[in-house]
């Protein structure tokens, strides 16, 4: 049996700087490109399931190229960053963020979130207010939304139920994902991907990286907690708690970007996001599924760049 990746492989070189930064209690491995002076706009670059910071490899440099400090991390359990046993709470993975900002040595920032990443965005703009200047999610829904989706909306039932619920199991899924190199994970990506994104040679370099990544000891077990605090939570005090304090209006702009391709999370779940957030804007990104952000790259940064500008 082969030893797995060190987590070091997931320092990957190009035109940034990586970085080790300290906050909320563990070591986050970060990636930033772009200014690094204080007065610089920070944007915050969190990814999804079963992935890391690469996955916002053309935002880092196109977003660092248009004037930000732009900082792409590996979450809490992923990639190089810290595995604790705990803390993939909603409370501690937005004093997470938090946290990083202020390492960094800002007083707030942008954020912009993929799936987990974007339920990340959520949190913390409604529990840490004054360090957010503004949110942009990418097919992630405010986590009220998505839960009313999938007890009233059939076809939203149906598409995020099934793995969601296999997740809860203990072991098996940790096994699944990392089964073969990684293999799950490949099936997982091309499931919800585009077919014009599917055919490029990119997306294949891109599978190999994340087949790699899922394998680092102890990052399968660190995501899929993510998926069962979520499940979890929703008998428990905590979670109770944590819907309660997100059920409040934020009064900061707010982009929702999402694929017209996505089988995952349906645009019909996105559109009630605009209670919560009434300075949202929806976008959907042609020929895109679930990870328009590197399937169509040039068309979101522009969006994201023009949101920022807006802001």
């Amino acid at each position: 049996m082969t030893s797995p990746p060190d987590p070091s492989t997931v320092r990957i070189d190009g035109p940034w700087r990586h970085r080790d930064v300290h906050a909320n209690g563990i070591r986050f491995h970060a990636v930033e490109a772009g200014p690094t002076e204080p007065d610089a706009p920070l944007v915050v670059l969190l990814h999804g399931f079963a992935d890391f910071w690469w996955s916002w490899r053309h935002q880092l440099t196109a977003l660092a190229d248009a004037g930000y400090r732009t900082v792409a991390v590996d979450l809490r359990g992923y990639g190089d960053t810290d595995k604790p046993p705990r803390g993939y709470d909603g409370w501690t993975l937005a004093g997470d963020v938090a946290g990083l900002i202020r390492a960094l040595g800002h007083t707030d920032a942008s954020l912009v979130g993929h799936a987990d990443g974007g339920l990340v965005c959520w949190a913390t703009a409604v529990l840490h207010p004054r360090v957010v200047r503004s949110i942009a999610l990418i097919a992630s829904p405010h986590p009220i939304a998505l839960r009313r989706a999938v007890l009233r909306n059939r076809a939203q039932r149906s598409a995020f139920l099934p793995t969601f619920l296999g997740y809860q199991l203990p072991w098996r899924p940790e096994r699944q994902l990392t089964r073969d190199d990684g293999v799950a994970v490949e099936r997982l990506l091309r499931s919800r991907t585009g077919s014009s994104a599917r055919a490029t040679g990119e997306f294949d370099d891109a599978i190999a990286r994340y087949r790699s990544a899922i394998q680092i000891s102890g990052a399968a077990h660190c995501s899929l907690e993510y998926q069962r605090w979520a499940f979890r939570s929703q008998w428990r005090p905590d979670g109770r708690r944590f819907m309660t304090a997100m059920d409040q209006v934020l009064q900061i702009p707010a982009l929702q970007i999402h694929g017209d391709g996505d089988p995952y999370v349906l645009r019909s779940t996105l559109q009630s996001d605009t209670h919560w957030a009434p300075r949202l804007r929806v976008h959907a990104v042609p020929g895109a599924g679930h990870y328009p952000h590197w399937e169509k790259p040039d068309e979101v940064t522009a969006l994201l760049d023009e949101a920022l500008h807006a802001r």
